[in-house]
């Protein structure tokens, strides 16, 4: 059997601001190695025996590139990036997948995966997709329900029903929503109660007979997003006003919940022990990090002082810690937060005043990345804002102008191709330019290495929205 892994990367990770942000989220960011969670979902099963080559991955048109990047950097090939234009949760994104998937094979296998989680123990992991694929040939959805070992509050939870002969499997109950603590230590002492971890294995065609059943509204706006869309690269774009007439609601309550409850175990869930996380605050990547001594985990600049059970992240500057216990300390360029590990989970409510105050911190970071490489704020003023840019080698700038602003342009090294109006020349190292305010120009990268610059703009309005593009590689052209 085939089993097409499909991962679901549209969260925005608000609880591990300020190192997630909207248009940079979590799961596009190493937070336990050298790999992001993203990159860590695909490949603890690329090796996995019947796991197909190809991934489908469903995430925010704003992600689009960094997706496509981060899978050309593990050498993983798309069947199809699929692109929402807003994010419908988690039944229309499936559905989309299954449409993909359909068009190959509607008897292959789908092992839906969020990208943002954590799985240790791949060993018990294959053995659970095993089973979960067994169930999926007999036509069940078959979640995975995470064995707790603690009365967490913040996760949902399955309970379990009566097991389906010798697989280790159990037919599903009922789903509950977070518990209140007093609850959590109830379902814990019973043993009857798992994790729910939002992880699936089906067929694309059970699953599309199930909507067609009891939620034909999400069926029929998803097919027709899908058959107005078109392919645009790596990427395929669905029609974006079919797309969002479509109801919003998540895997569980749009199909699941409806199947549970039944002696037939359509609805059915494997029990999970694989040091499993969904790393949603930081007291979960607290637990699942290296330690030191004194049980603090530290990344970065950072020297600690009598400092017990805490975790200290640095970005850009040095972090010093003296007498704290129990302290979270997350330092960015642009931000830093100080939390009781035990409250991380608050840190939403940050997030929400920086919306309301329509501050850009919960949006980007300093550093903001773009197909052809990225920029970061230096300084900014009234009339004038200064910018290093690097270029990646081969890639270029749409052809473009500003109506408000004009720019300076700095090489600190490698080589610049610089397009001003009609003429075209390059500028070395530790050599510069100029750009009229209201003249087309593009900046390309025509070397072997990196191109970093420093970018002087000056000007009556210096937003980004103050961009004309005339030609783009990136298919950014409106």
């Amino acid at each position: 059997m085939d089993i097409i892994p499909i991962i679901l990367s549209g969260g925005s990770g608000t609880r591990l601001w300020p190192l997630s942000r909207k248009l940079y989220p979590k799961q596009l960011l190493p937070l336990v190695n050298d790999h992001t969670l993203l990159q860590d979902t695909i490949l603890r099963v690329k090796q996995m025996p019947d796991v197909a080559e190809n991934v489908v991955v469903v995430c925010n048109e704003d992600h689009r590139f960094l997706v496509a990047e981060q899978l050309r950097q593990i050498d993983v090939k798309s069947e199809a990036i699929i692109l929402e234009p807003e994010g419908r949760n988690t039944a229309p994104a499936l559905t989309l997948a299954a449409l993909v998937a359909q068009t190959k094979d509607g008897n292959k296998i789908m092992l839906v995966m969020p990208a943002d989680h954590v799985i240790q123990d791949v060993v018990a992991f294959e053995t659970a997709i095993k089973i979960g694929a067994e169930l999926a040939e007999q036509d069940h959805i078959a979640t995975f329900g995470v064995v707790p070992d603690c009365a967490e509050t913040g996760y949902g939870y399955i309970q379990k029903g009566e097991g389906l002969g010798s697989s280790g499997a159990f037919t599903i109950r009922r789903f509950v929503e977070k518990p209140d603590a007093e609850t959590a230590q109830a379902y814990l002492d019973s043993g009857d109660y798992l994790w729910n971890s939002g992880m699936f294995m089906l067929k694309p065609s059970v699953w599309l007979k199930h909507l067609e059943q009891l939620q034909p509204d999400i069926l029929k706006y998803c097919e027709q997003a899908y058959k107005k869309g078109s392919r645009d690269r790596d990427f395929y774009r669905v029609d974006e006003t079919a797309f969002l007439s479509s109801p919003s609601d998540s895997i569980d309550y749009a199909i699941m919940e409806k199947l549970t409850g039944q002696s037939d175990g359509l609805a059915s869930v494997i029990p999970l022990q694989a040091d499993w996380s969904d790393v949603g605050a930081f007291a979960a990547l607290w637990d699942i990090g290296e330690k030191d001594s004194q049980g603090n985990v530290v990344r970065g600049d950072v020297v600690a002082f009598d400092v017990n059970n805490s975790m200290l992240i640095s970005e850009t500057r040095l972090v010093a810690g003296v007498g704290i216990d129990n302290m979270v300390v997350i330092e960015t360029a642009d931000a830093v937060l100080v939390a009781d590990k035990d409250k991380v989970q608050n840190v939403k409510q940050v997030v929400d005043w920086l919306k309301q105050q329509q501050r850009e911190e919960h949006l980007i970071h300093r550093q903001v990345f773009r197909p052809w490489g990225s920029y970061e704020g230096i300084d900014v003023g009234e009339r004038h804002q200064v910018k290093h840019i690097t270029v990646n080698p081969g890639a270029a700038l749409s052809l473009q102008l500003h109506h408000h602003r004009a720019e300076h342009w700095i090489v600190v090294s490698g080589t610049a191709k610089v397009t001003r109006g009609e003429e075209t020349f390059i500028v070395s190292e530790n050599e510069s330019t100029y750009i009229p305010l209201g003249t087309k120009h593009r900046l390309e990268n025509p070397g072997t290495i990196p191109l970093d610059m420093i970018e002087v703009q000056s000007g009556s309005y210096l937003g980004e929205d103050d961009i004309v593009r005339f030609d783009d590689q990136y298919g950014r052209v409106k």
